[in-house]
């Protein structure tokens, strides 16, 4: 699988700041992403980040870490954080950014013994689980990785308003098509799930999770808060 995203963050932290990293999707027209937005501090984090990052304790697992920018804030307020991500290219970069503990994994083929107190997922990294047949996998993964009274953290949306009234039939609405594309190249095509709170708090509670609502902005973009009924 072609690693465009992991190239991209790359090539911006090298010093190349002209091209664009584009994001094809199948509802609408192609949507530019600022590379400059993985590299953000504290001062640029959106609110409901930071305030993801307040409610970090223990030990904490930062799955789908990226370009390392909440991992770094977290190392910079004395917290003991690992971050995680699958591209080598984007470890790579972690690293030579200052990350200190740092591992290349697919979360979901991921043999470990650790145990973590704080699962963190921004950005939407919930949406790796694809579905909601891989969230409920994803769930049962994150039971295997929490220690005691753990919790998972992450940030996500209802994106229903992108369809008006052409609401896809024979899937969840969350659960859309995106193609990365970087200096002409064109990655491969890979779901990504947006999930409502309402389906959150039902499909959480099958696999033994209590939601809990921490924030939500105009948008309908919210913070969630997971921990084991």
């Amino acid at each position: 699988m072609k690693d465009i995203l992991g190239k991209a963050i790359a090539s911006y932290h090298q010093g190349n700041c002209i091209d664009q990293l584009w994001i094809n999707n199948t509802y609408g027209e192609p949507d530019e992403m600022p590379l400059e937005y993985y590299f953000r501090d504290k001062e640029g984090m959106p609110e409901l980040e930071l305030f993801a990052l307040e409610h970090c304790r223990g030990k904490i697992l930062d799955i789908g870490a990226a370009a390392g920018a909440h991992s770094l804030i977290l190392q910079d307020l004395k917290q003991e954080v690992k971050a995680l991500d699958i591209s080598p290219e984007l470890v790579k970069t972690m690293k030579l950014r200052g990350v200190k503990n740092v591992e290349e994994a697919n979360i979901f083929k991921w043999e470990t013994k650790e145990k973590f107190d704080t699962l963190l997922l921004l950005m939407n990294g919930i949406g790796i689980s694809q579905d909601l047949k891989g969230l409920g996998q994803l769930l049962k993964i994150f039971k295997g990785l929490l220690a005691g009274k753990g919790q998972v953290l992450f940030d996500s949306s209802d994106v229903s308003y992108l369809y008006e009234k052409d609401i896809p039939k024979g899937r969840y609405h969350g659960e859309i098509d995106f193609q990365y594309e970087y200096q002409k190249e064109k990655g491969d095509w890979f779901s990504w799930l947006y999930l409502g709170f309402d389906t959150l708090r039902v499909e959480s509670k099958k696999a033994g999770f209590n939601a809990e609502l921490l924030a939500q902005d105009e948008d309908e973009h919210y913070l969630a808060r997971l921990t084991l009924i």
